[in-house]
């Protein structure tokens, strides 16, 4: 199993590849992602079935025996994880070994056996897999994740020196999978034993995230990334800077997209192969292509996830990229070197001589020679010099500099700042905010002194640096910039801000809720439309990111699930809490028409989708009528896997949905910076 494993995660994507007029409408044809899985001998499904139930009835009982122990009832998701990934490969009927299912049953049995041997072993106040020397090699674990609450797991490589006794703080680097259809939980977790995996550096921990399932790590795959990366800090003594981030294939394309969004955060990158963009990876204008190009908006959308557009982030990014010399993946490393030539920067690019879509074994060491000499050095979390790019604030940090607030949204924003003596020179692009932040200990400025910046030819006294060595200024642009410390502004509450920015993806980064309706629809055909597509959104969720939503009716909306993001479906008729925010929303709606941006739509053919901060609690965000907004023909491809719809849009339902779009889209915008209807 491992081999096929192996052979799944170096697979090509552009075998996948889909040219962009070549969509099918019907989602029903669209080849199916993950695929049906193979049917089990009843003797086989009710043996496992009766094992997910006894183990099941473990962890329920363990949960309520370690409410007064938390060090061992923090290690639970270690046992859930071999739970889940039986459990779903019965509920949804994934069990993905066609010719040969009695090799996935068997090990179905071992890992129900595995996790058993886990409870049995936390019930006796230990957990040998967390401990040494039996947590040394590569071993799986797992966290809840604050998205949806389900249990993700992760692999790690723990290095045969730890020592948790010992002061040392280890190097670790994080390895991208590639794509693989059917890697599912069960096929990740068998995939982490035995072998140690691709790389293996002396002395340090490999994190292999598990990337909730095939999505290039984009959205809550990104997130998972971060929240594994905690749960590794908690249990396990890690050098900040010392963390690099590495894959291949399509790892190599969540390698450039982690990268080039924070590069203040890693002491190295190596992508392998993979994609850095969409158009050109995709042929999105192809000449040969027939089917329909583009929107305006969904150009607009891929610079969320095109590397391309923060490649002068990597200015201080040491990055060593690998393309086999005759792998049409190549191309990932190709784009990205000429983007970099154009500010200026050249991308070391180590090829495989005669190699495809594979690692040729001298190149490959010359790479890991070279990255290892990059991270024995560490990372400098106080460079002198900054190039930061972004056009979105889910994307807004570079080592000490923040950008808080933006002119406009999907517009090229910049800061390149640098430390002269006791000033900071800054050059803005497309900035109404930002801060500077060295954390105790980092100041560059000595104690006393009260350093100056001079940002766009305007120079400005700051405080003083604090007792810690650290320091921090904010900064915005009225007429001119200024000092927020010294001259405090109200910056309106409604601005777009980090984490609460659109678009209606951005709702499924963080903990979300789902609210369903009670009631009677407007009209008889939206209420259909919204229950498909509801059910669509739930379906989808859970096989593109391996997680159940959580769905509560619109009259059991507990004051802790307004702390979540809140995901409406329905209308002000059918969803009381529509009803109760609508006059917030920058809608207006009855059983007559929808009215937005001036325009009158009418409601027994009309459906609106939006994100807005949530009235109830401006620091969440509320949705209507939408789950994640790529459907089934972009999961073809992770190149396509990119936000489809932007801030609000107009749905008419007469056309249903299909394999792209959740009907015809009459009309779709972005809310301006301050989350008005842009006129």
């Amino acid at each position: 199993m491992r081999k096929q494993l192996l052979a799944v995660t170096l697979v090509s994507l552009f075998v996948q590849s889909i040219l962009a007029g070549e969509a099918i409408d019907d989602p029903l044809k669209v080849k199916r992602i993950p695929p049906p899985g193979a049917v089990l001998k009843a003797e086989d499904r009710a043996e496992l079935e009766k094992g997910v139930e006894a183990l099941g009835k473990e962890i329920a009982a363990l949960k309520e025996e370690l409410k007064d122990k938390p060090q061992l009832a923090e290690l639970l998701p270690d046992v859930q994880i071999y739970f889940n990934a039986v459990h779903y490969a019965l509920k949804y009927d994934e069990f993905f070994n066609i010719k040969e299912p009695a090799k996935d049953v068997a090990a179905a049995k071992l890992l129900l056996m595995q996790g058993g041997e886990r409870a049995k072993a936390l019930r006796a106040g230990s957990a040998p897999w967390a401990s040494v020397p039996s947590a040394k090699g590569r071993i799986v674990r797992g966290y809840v994740s604050k998205i949806d609450g389900s249990v993700q797991p992760y692999g790690l490589l723990v290095p045969e020196s730890f020592d948790p006794k010992a002061e040392t703080k280890h190097r670790l680097d994080i390895w991208y999978h590639g794509r693989g259809e059917d890697l599912s939980e069960l096929r990740f977790i068998m995939g982490q034993q035995g072998s140690l995996g691709e790389v293996t550096p002396k002395d340090a921990f490999v994190l292999h995230p598990y990337g909730r399932y095939c999505n290039a790590n984009k959205f809550a795959g990104e997130v998972d990334t971060f929240e594994a990366l905690d749960d590794i800090k908690k249990h396990y003594k890690i050098d900040e800077n010392r963390v690099s981030v590495r894959g291949f294939s399509m790892g190599g394309a969540s390698c450039w997209q982690i990268a080039t969004h924070f590069p203040g955060l890693w002491a190295a990158a190596a992508p392998g192969a993979g994609f850095a963009e969409t158009p050109e990876f995709t042929h999105a204008f192809d000449p040969k292509n027939t089917g329909p190009k583009p929107t305006d908006f969904e150009q607009k959308l891929w610079h969320i996830y095109d590397a391309t557009h923060y490649a002068e982030n990597l200015f201080n990014l040491p990055t060593i990229a690998y393309s086999g010399e005759l792998d049409g993946q190549k191309q990932a490393a190709d784009i990205m070197a000429r983007t970099l030539k154009e500010y200026g920067l050249e991308l070391r690019h180590i090829i495989g001589p005669g190699a495809k879509h594979n690692y040729e074994a001298k190149a490959k060491e010359e790479l890991n020679r070279q990255i290892d000499e990059i991270v024995a050095k560490g990372r400098n979390p106080v460079p002198t010099h900054i190039k930061f790019t972004t056009y979105t604030l889910r994307y807004n940090e570079s080592f000490w500099i923040t950008i808080e607030s933006l002119g406009e949204h999907w517009k090229k924003a910049r800061v390149e700042a640098t430390i002269e003596g006791d000033t900071i020179v800054a050059a803005t692009e497309n900035v109404m905010s930002l801060t500077f932040n060295f954390a105790p200990g980092l100041s560059p400025f000595l104690l006393g002194v009260k350093p100056k910046v001079r940002i766009d030819g305007t120079e400005i006294a700051l405080g003083e640096v604090k007792a810690d060595r650290s320091f921090i200024a904010h900064l915005y642009r009225g007429d001119k910039w200024e000092d927020f410390d010294a001259k405090p502004v109200q910056f309106p509450a409604d601005r777009k801000r980090h984490g609460m920015q659109g678009p209606i993806d951005d709702a499924f980064m963080d903990s979300f809720v789902m609210v369903a309706p009670t009631g009677k629809a407007f009209n008889e055909k939206t209420g259909d439309w919204v229950k498909g597509e509801m059910a669509h959104a739930v379906e989808h969720w859970r096989r593109t990111y391996r997680g159940e939503a959580r769905v509560v009716d619109d009259d059991q909306v507990s004051n802790d699930a307004i702390k979540s993001n809140l995901v409406l479906w329905g209308d002000p008729s059918s969803n009381k809490m529509i009803a109760k925010i609508l006059d917030k929303l920058p809608i207006k709606w009855d059983e007559k028409g929808i009215v937005i941006g001036g325009e009158t739509y009418a409601s027994g053919q009309h459906i609106p989708l939006l994100i807005f901060p949530n009235p109830l609690n401006p620091s969440r965000y509320v949705v209507l009528n939408s789950g994640i907004t790529f459907r089934e023909n972009e999961y073809l491809n992770n190149a396509k896997q990119n936000a489809k719809l932007p801030d609000w849009a107009i749905i008419d339902v007469s056309e249903p949905p299909t394999s792209r779009w959740p009907g015809k889209v009459v009309k779709a915008d972005f809310f301006d910076e301050f989350w008005k209807v842009k006129k």
